[in-house]
């Protein structure tokens, strides 16, 4: 017998046998990814593990209970499960909201009415039926739209303050300018409505919503977070762990809780971590799906297998993987090369490097001195102020043949393009969520209805069967293009 109550909004009790608690405590038990290179593991004062059961508090995020459910009727268990009403109400408590309020919304983007999506609808009345939800969404298909209506639905229902937590400050910008667009023609709902909250910003606002980085606020009480009812992580996926626990372990009034992410980065322990804070995934819909209905630029992917000789590759043969990386990214010909190949698009082109002082500045350098007068090159890195960033944005939008040299951190979370025809991926990554995140920075479709190309550059530096670290990031990098249904072609070069 397992009996389940709610704690509060952020947590279950569970409550059974000794024997039980163990093993609901073992199936919560994971090894962090990577645990054995990292410093506390390394000193023992840390087994590595993350514990998402507390068996002395018999506490439980509260997302997790579908989980439970699971583990309780697995076979040779089938333990039973006895639900508690608290002042909280019951776990997994569920409701009906009809979408028809969604016809009062005179929804605009650009002073042009808009139609929500099918795929959109569904989440919203995912998220208002379960009123927990992670949301699973690539980059471009309008999770924005989604929160805000949900947000909206629910200050008009309830009149309590919503906050939505982003990893950026640039996101709170997009965010709030989004929202603003989409109210700009509907009376009765104001961008005054809004808060924002980031480096030299009040956090004490009397707006209905607050959207803030949550570098800005993990520090405060919890009873500053007393004042929300409803909670938005979005890319929730690039949020510090102990920082989105710590936010979200304090907002135990706060009924309503969302997340989105565009990916996921493949360990079962990320997924239940924010799963646990959010509630079980909703898979919204996917790059490919939205492509195929033409919401989405088409997308061309070249990877240029570039072939080093071999006398490098017997000399690069048993580095390290930095030193691997620092000659790539500061090799002339490479470099050479991305400048040649940038300047030979039409269309917007961007460069996404890894490293600013030894890869990007040095790109922006070259390509600016061998670009003709009349082409835009633009760099931004973190160094770049939000409103820098913003111009970047902003100016894309009405060039056709720009050049943009960006680091991938920033630009694979913080600033959406729509007029982007081309991306060059300069550093190697083996990162799933970044390189998704990177690739959706250029599938909104541009006004001339063109296809996105990727050139994916691959370091070939193996020496007689020993592989080398890039070549393999290479191919994860392609396992990803085929998971995703992307069409690619491999186009061998001599470097």
């Amino acid at each position: 017998m397992l009996r389940i109550k709610k704690k509060n909004h952020a947590f279950l009790t569970i409550d059974a046998e000794p024997s039980i608690l163990n093993e609901i405590s073992d199936y919560f038990t994971f090894y962090v990814p990577g645990y054995k290179f990292m410093p506390a593991f390394r000193n023992k004062v840390w087994d590595g593990k993350i514990r998402l059961f507390n068996v002395q508090s018999k506490e439980l995020y509260s997302g997790l209970y579908h989980y439970v459910e699971k583990l309780a009727n697995e076979e040779g268990r089938n333990y039973k499960i006895e639900l508690e009403e608290s002042q909280y109400g019951y776990p997994n408590e569920k409701q009906e909201v009809s979408l028809d309020f969604l016809d009062s919304y005179n929804l605009t983007v650009k002073d042009k009415p808009i139609k929500i999506r099918d795929y959109q609808l569904e989440a919203i009345s995912h998220c208002l039926n379960n009123k927990q939800a992670l949301l699973l969404s690539p980059t471009a298909s309008g999770k924005s739209l989604i929160i805000y209506c949900v947000v909206r639905w629910f200050i008009e229902e309830f009149n309590k303050k919503v906050l939505i937590i982003v990893p950026t400050t640039s996101l709170v910008e997009q965010m709030y300018s989004d929202f603003a667009d989409y109210s700009k023609h509907d009376i009765g709902f104001e961008d005054s409505f809004m808060h924002r909250i980031y480096a030299g910003k009040s956090k004490t606002a009397d707006h209905s919503i607050v959207i803030s980085t949550w570098q800005s606020i993990y520090k405060m009480p919890g009873s500053w977070f007393e004042q929300f009812g409803c909670v938005f992580g979005d890319e929730a996926h690039n949020f510090k762990a102990k920082s989105l626990t710590s936010i979200l372990s304090k907002m135990r009034e706060c009924e309503y809780r969302f997340g989105t992410t565009g990916t996921l980065d493949g360990t079962q322990t990320h997924r239940l971590v924010l799963e646990g804070l959010f509630g079980k995934i909703l898979r919204v819909t996917s790059t490919k799906d939205l492509m195929d209905k033409g919401a989405l630029a088409k997308l061309d992917i070249n990877v240029l297998l570039m072939k080093y000789n071999d006398e490098l590759c017997k000399a690069m043969n048993g580095q390290k993987y930095n030193d691997e990386v620092d000659f790539i990214v500061k090799y002339e010909p490479r470099n050479r090369f991305i400048s040649n190949l940038a300047l030979d698009q039409k269309g917007n082109t961007l460069i996404l490097f890894q490293f600013v002082e030894k890869h990007g500045k040095p790109l922006h350098s070259m390509i600016s001195e061998r670009a003709d007068k009349d082409r835009k090159v633009f760099y931004v890195s973190g160094e770049t102020g939000v409103d820098a960033r913003e111009e970047v944005r902003n100016i894309t939008e009405q060039e056709k043949n720009a050049i943009i040299v960006a680091s991938m951190g920033v630009f694979s979370t913080g600033i959406n393009i729509r007029n982007l025809h081309n991306i060059i991926f300069a550093s190697p990554s083996k990162s799933q969520i970044r390189i998704l995140q990177s690739i959706g920075r250029g599938l909104r479709k541009s006004d001339d209805g063109r296809p996105t190309t990727l050139f994916d550059l691959a370091d070939d530096l193996h020496w007689k069967k020993s592989k080398n670290f890039t070549l393999n990031h290479a191919a994860e990098r392609i396992k990803i293009y085929s998971r995703e249904k992307f069409k690619y072609n491999i186009h061998e070069l001599e470097i």
